[in-house]
């Protein structure tokens, strides 16, 4: 089966069941400052789940791209990928529990024709907090799966949420095939015999978690699902190595004929490139250039990644990626890559990338002087921070003489990694969409300041390139290619303080995308938008296409005070803003 194939029988059958299609939406959350990327359907729809109404429905279906940046240093296996593309499937305070595992069980058996004798499933196998699942597993047995292959396990494997300390959370039950064509699926169902690999997971929104620990049912049950195109077509077509997939297929041959290598000899550096550039490809398509902080830091991981792999199979020379980006050009037309712009920034990257190796030696030769062995820790900056594959490093080493000793350099790796890991555990901690008090009173404050900068600075061709709002602050990227001056920062905050002290009330309407851009509102007007959206209005000062959330009053704000202004790009400037 081909992706195509795949994505149009998913969206049709979801359609055919009153669903609503939602389009794709930015790698970059708008609604959640807890987590870097889009990593799953959910994201863009946060608030809806939390009971506000979506201009669609309560019945939801897409096809999201994805990025996931916690298996970055597993990609060169067969399975992982940075950006991935997640069907999904929701229902907002509609049907539950039954419907959706019906819903799954007739797309796998009736549409894509996977015998059930292929299938098995988990389910929650209850605890203090909640009881076991047997609706869900009584369900399963209905629509045909044996008791013997339904499967109760803990929340580590079946409980989804909450993303925070308190908030909507609930059991989930997965959906596992048999993959060997050589050993028949065994009559009972054992989640940890690797054979069985999970192709779908319905997320059953049933509870509510309080600040207390206290689990009650929620107000609104919701129903979120998941499964990965890559993942699947792998299943359907029997394939070991997703990179045989016909999405990575034409990328992989490319990286071939350009290096005159064969894949089978040079898989794990032939895996990473086409996942790096490919990823990359689509974060610069969604406004992200390379930095040194956050997505821009990953990006700029990944197209390093990418690079030193190139010089591993002996490409030489700068512009190394543009023809293998032009292959994921190809690959996925129906998204519109900014094809010129993508070309340039892994040009300019790969520029700065060669400068930096040339400082990476001039370090390994400082490290080195008059000594017979590197250190570890020395010899692990050389790899992280300028990029030197172990393998160069081992060259170098055995050049001059030096000892280099790989446990060592392997010490200073996982003490790394262990300290990222905890970073990142300490910037998701506020969870999934943190759709606190403060927060929504900053997102509000973003329009203001949008709305306030557009006013001061007499110009209409400011518009938002990014946003970031945790609940100490918020983040303005836009559109401008100067440092405002101190009379223009003062002037814009005075703005905003005024529109606050008139609490001027915030509206919200639904309308076509046509009639919101008749009546001066703010947004991209693209597809993206559907049919119906959500325009929120303050007075006269503001008028915005958002998906929430937002106070009821601007007097909520109390005060607005800029702390800081910078660029982050060419023609990009960024705010940073606290309020009272």
């Amino acid at each position: 089966m081909k992706r195509k194939e795949l994505i149009k029988k998913y969206l049709d059958f979801f359609k055919e069941k009153n669903h609503k299609e939602i389009q794709n939406s930015s790698l970059i959350p708008e609604n959640d400052p807890t987590v870097l990327f889009t990593t799953a359907g959910m994201h863009p729809l946060v608030p809806f789940l939390s009971g506000q109404k979506h201009p669609k429905g309560k019945r939801l279906v897409n096809v999201q791209k994805c990025v996931r940046t916690g298996d970055i240093e597993e990609v060169g296996d067969s399975t992982h990928h940075t950006l991935f593309e997640m069907l999904g499937n929701w229902s907002l305070g509609d049907y539950f529990k039954s419907e959706a595992i019906e819903y799954s069980f007739e797309f796998l058996t009736k549409v894509l024709k996977i015998p059930k004798e292929k299938l098995a499933v988990s389910c929650f196998v209850g605890d203090k907090d909640a009881p076991k699942d047997i609706e869900a597993s009584n369900k399963w047995e209905e629509v045909g799966i044996s008791k013997e292959r339904i499967a109760f396990l803990g929340k580590k494997d079946n409980w989804w949420g909450p993303a925070g300390k308190t908030g909507i959370c609930g059991p989930d039950t997965e959906i596992f095939y048999w993959k060997s064509n050589t050993i028949p699926a065994p009559k009972e169902f054992k989640p940890e015999d690797e054979n069985w690999v999970e192709i779908w997971n319905n997320v059953l929104m049933q509870y509510d978690k309080n600040k207390n620990g206290k689990y009650t049912e929620a107000k609104q049950k919701n129903i979120d699902t998941g499964m990965g195109v890559e993942r699947t077509l792998a299943i359907l077509n029997n394939l070991e190595d997703n990179y045989e997939e016909e999405m990575w297929k034409p990328i992989i041959k490319e990286i071939e004929h350009l290096s005159s290598k064969k894949y089978s000899e040079n898989t794990k550096e032939m895996r990473i490139i086409a996942d790096h550039i490919k990823a990359a490809c689509f974060i610069i398509n969604d406004g992200i250039t390379p930095g040194n902080s956050e997505q821009g830091y990953v990006l700029r991981r990944l197209i390093r990644g990418a690079v030193r792999n190139l010089r591993k199979l002996d490409f030489v020379g700068t512009d190394l990626t543009t023809p293998i980006a032009e292959r994921v050009f190809k690959i996925y037309p129906e998204y519109k890559l900014k094809e010129k712009l993508i070309l340039e920034e892994l040009k300019k990257e790969e520029e700065k990338f060669e400068k930096t190796l040339e400082k990476g030696l001039n370090k390994f030769h400082k490290f080195t002087k008059n000594k017979k062995e590197l250190a570890g820790k020395e010899s692990f900056m050389l790899y992280q921070s300028y990029g030197f594959p172990i393998e160069m490093i081992e060259e170098l080493a055995k050049e001059n003489k030096i000892k280099f000793k790989i446990k060592d350099f392997e010490t200073a790796q996982k003490k790394h990694k262990k300290l990222s890991q905890t970073a990142s555990a300490g910037k998701f901690k506020s969870g999934l969409a943190d759709n606190s008090e403060q927060t929504t009173k900053l997102h509000t404050a973003t329009h203001l300041l949008l709305a306030a900068l557009r006013k001061v600075l007499n110009s209409e061709d400011i518009i938002q390139r990014g946003s970031n709002i945790t609940p100490e602050r918020l983040r303005l990227d836009f559109s401008f290619d100067r440092k405002l001056t101190s009379e223009e920062v003062k002037e814009v905050e005075d703005l905003i303080n005024s529109e606050i002290q008139k609490g001027t009330e915030i509206i919200r309407e639904e309308m076509h995308p046509d009639k919101a851009k008749k009546e001066g509102a703010l947004g991209s007007f693209n597809d993206k938008y559907g049919d119906l959206v959500s325009v929120y209005t303050i007075g006269n000062f503001s008028k915005e296409i958002c998906t929430g959330p937002h106070i009821k009053s601007t007097k909520e704000i109390k005060s607005f005070k800029i702390k800081k202004q910078e660029s982050c790009g060419a023609g990009v400037r960024r705010i940073k803003a606290i309020i009272e």
